[in-house]
Formats: C-alpha cells, structure tokens, sequence
C-alpha cells in the first residue's frame, strides 16, 4: 500500500458512497485507476465492506450503555447478548472484565431489563453514554 491507497482509505471512510470520480478528484488518479485501486485494496481484504451509520435516537433508541461483565460463563452470556436486539456491540477481552456489551436501548427502564436479563450470566458494571465522537482510522 502506498500514500495514494492511504487516501482512498480515508475518502470512503468519511463517505463510503463516494463515487470514483470523486475519489479521483482528491488522489489525483483517474476514475478507472481509483477503481482498479479499490477492486484490489476489496481482494486483499484490506476493504472488507461498506456499512452504514444509523443515527439510533431516530429509531427510538437513545440511551447508550458499555456493560463491562465480570462474567465465568463466557459462552452463555456471548449467546445471550448477541440474541438480544439492544446489543449493538459485544466484545470478549482479556483481563479483570471479560466481556462488554454495546447496548442501544428506548429508555432507563429497557437499560434495566436487559441487565436484569443478563445477570445470570455474570456481574455487571453499567456505564451510560453521555456523549461520543468517533474518529477515523486515517
């Protein structure tokens, strides 16, 4: 990868739907040679897709939680998390927590039901989001 594939990157990072030509215009390549580009960044797996950022307080879902487990039955609360519609994000990691879930939830009271829920999987650590920026890989 060169400087160029680099900024390829970082225009469909900001804008996936961005069109070759566009991209071109930022590289200073050709469309055809922008999509040759990107055809081979998605073969070698350096793009593995495209998704799409949904803004959850327009589906009713406005309370954000990180839930760190301290948890013995990891697979169990795995299977729990990833079959519940409020978890958005789930992690297994090393060290004192070993799981933590990414719930997007309607309210304080679903926040609540779903750690009631999750209880008998393991002990949790709720921490709401009060705001988030993301940052860009590149």
């Amino acid at each position: 990868m060169d400087h160029i594939d680099y900024e390829i990157l970082k225009q469909l990072e900001q804008n996936a739907k961005m069109s070759m030509k566009e991209i071109a215009s930022h590289v200073h390549l050709s469309a055809p040679a922008v999509a040759e580009r990107v055809k081979k960044l998605e073969e070698q797996h350096v793009i593995e897709g495209y998704h799409t950022k949904v803004n959850l307080s327009k589906l009713d879902r406005s309370i954000t939680a990180l839930i760190l487990f301290k948890s013995t039955d990891c697979k169990s609360l795995a299977q729990f998390c990833h079959s519940h519609p409020d978890v958005i994000e789930c992690y297994r990691v090393a060290g004192e927590i070993s799981y933590i879930a990414k719930v997007a939830t309607k309210s304080v009271e679903t926040l609540e039901n779903f750690i009631d829920q999750a209880m008998p999987f393991g002990t949790p650590s709720t921490n709401i989001v009060l705001s988030a920026h993301e940052n860009n890989l590149l």
